[in-house]
């Protein structure tokens, strides 16, 4: 059920508990199924919103958990479809289902059959379901509950407060890429690739103490960098499949790969297949997508070998409401070039340099965050997507904006846990005070709304305020707890 879970779609479990034995439902391919039982709520532990419910689909009897979901793309957008707490899912339940996908994929790969069930319920109740998801897609802005009366807090403390707010989203970022790395070497050392298996982290990983020689291996942390630079790249609507991408793609199936002159094509090429973005081609294509697919065809011929994954689905992709600079294409496309740098031009590294010896924070900041502003070349240098020309020429896979996020997302936390791991916290306080120094060119909706309601217009581009600004909406203003908030304790005594 998780935290995602939004109110409405309470309406929608009390509608599933409602069905019995008379009560058929239909696949969007015809097949009728039956609930046989609809399962126990999940009231306890993060996963599906029911366990153990039995259908039965045309003459199968299933046994399994339910999803149940206001929007079908709900699926990806919780991360459902790399979350193996999802793998014994066996029905996909929605409201919306705009354009009639007819199933969902699990970690597993398994496809599950994906149901709406707007026709069963009563045109009042689908009315109020829709102002209730209305008004919390508006909540989801960054419009505070204390704009009107929030300025009667002192400057000091609205200031004081998004500041160590930054600081402590920055920890979390740091936490965060700390797990993922020792579960990375957990898996090294149970010799488990991912994500072909299935596993639970065991009791014996959770128990264990990590030292710093527990992190020597160059692969670790180049994996590591590697899922979180795509992570970076897919922006908010493709992190998920960029990071499964990552985890499939990994770094020693691409170390197989052999170096000569045209490497960052066969990492393009392995990526492309890899992640299903050449499984739908348009009808006509024209003379210079016909020689890029028998190229990147030839490539992935000679590197198919190597590689005993399996592979992500081209509707695991969005391109709907996103800008084509922001396209996987382009983005992948990038992410190959990084990859080289990151296996064959030791970027971790030149990076590790760079923050020992230039002391002054804006130069080294500029030197790094240099490294990943990608210029565009090649196929994709003139296409956003296959067979369909750009109206303009692609300068850049990955401009300024994007490597900012990515210094502040990905790079200052990443090297900040590096530094501590092998007991350099000096550099490490470094990094901290280069996040807490650095300005970023690009915000969004809810830091502006955030800044005004605060009267803090003149930081919205300052890294850490912004940051700190994000925390107060996501973890504060929009779980109602005000009362727990700095600035709420003041405006609401």
């Amino acid at each position: 059920m998780g935290s995602e879970s939004k109110f409405h779609e309470g309406y929608l479990y009390e509608i599933w508990q409602k069905l019995d034995h008379n009560t058929i439902l239909e696949t969007l391919n015809g097949e009728e199924i039956a609930v046989l039982d609809c399962g126990t709520p999940n009231h306890e532990s993060a996963g599906p919103d029911f366990k153990n419910a039995r259908i039965r689909i045309g003459n199968l009897t299933y046994v399994g958990d339910i999803e149940i979901d206001y929007d079908y793309s709900d699926w990806k957008l919780h991360g459902h479809n790399i979350d193996n707490k999802y793998n014994s899912v066996i029905l996909h339940v929605t409201f919306e289902n705009k354009n009639n996908h007819g199933y969902v994929y699990t970690r597993s790969g398994r496809k599950i059959p994906s149901i709406k069930i707007a026709s069963l319920i009563s045109s009042d109740d689908v009315k109020k379901i829709k102002e209730i998801h209305s008004e919390e897609k508006n909540n989801i802005s960054g419009i505070l509950k204390c704009s009107a009366v929030a300025l009667n807090a002192p400057s000091e403390l609205r200031n004081s407060h998004l500041y160590k707010l930054g600081i402590e989203r920055f920890n979390k970022k740091c936490n965060k890429i700390y797990e993922r790395l020792k579960e990375i070497q957990f898996l090294k050392d149970v010799g488990i690739k991912e994500p072909v298996v299935g596993y639970d982290i065991t009791e014996a990983f959770q128990k264990r103490e990590f030292h710093y020689k527990d992190f020597h291996r160059k692969d670790v942390w180049q994996q590591l960098l590697y899922e979180l630079l795509f992570e970076a790249l897919g922006y908010s609507k493709n992190k998920n499949p960029m990071v499964t991408l990552a985890r499939k793609a990994d770094i020693e199936f691409l170390m197989k790969i052999e170096k000569d002159g045209i490497l960052v094509q066969k990492y393009e090429s392995a990526l492309l297949h890899i992640s299903g973005l050449l499984n739908s081609l348009p009808k006509v294509i024209d003379e210079n997508t016909t020689d890029y697919l028998d190229k990147s065809r030839l490539y992935w011929n000679s590197i198919k070998p190597f590689y005993d994954g399996d592979y992500l689905e081209n509707n695991q992709w969005q391109f709907f409401r996103i800008r084509p600079q922001n396209f996987p294409t382009v983005r992948i496309a990038g992410g190959a070039r990084i990859i080289y740098q990151l296996l064959h031009n030791d970027l971790i590294g030149i990076i590790i340099k760079k923050v020992r010896e230039i002391r002054n924070l804006s130069v080294l900041i500029n030197s790094i965050r240099s490294l990943f502003v990608i210029k565009a070349d090649g196929y994709w240098k003139q296409h956003y997507v296959l067979g369909e020309p750009a109206s303009n020429e692609i300068k850049y896979f990955v401009g300024v904006s994007r490597a900012d996020e990515i210094m502040i997302n990905v790079i200052l936390p990443f090297f900040a846990v590096y530094f501590k791991i092998f007991g350099h916290e000096q550099l490490t306080d470094k990094l901290v005070k280069t996040y807490g120094i650095y300005e970023q060119r690009d915000d969004n909706q809810v830091i502006h709304n955030v800044a005004n309601a605060l009267g803090l217009q003149d930081k919205v581009k300052k890294t850490v305020y912004a940051q700190g600004m994000i925390d107060l909406f996501r973890n504060y203003c929009s779980k109602n707890k005000c009362l727990e908030c700095e600035i709420g304790k003041v405006v609401f005594e």
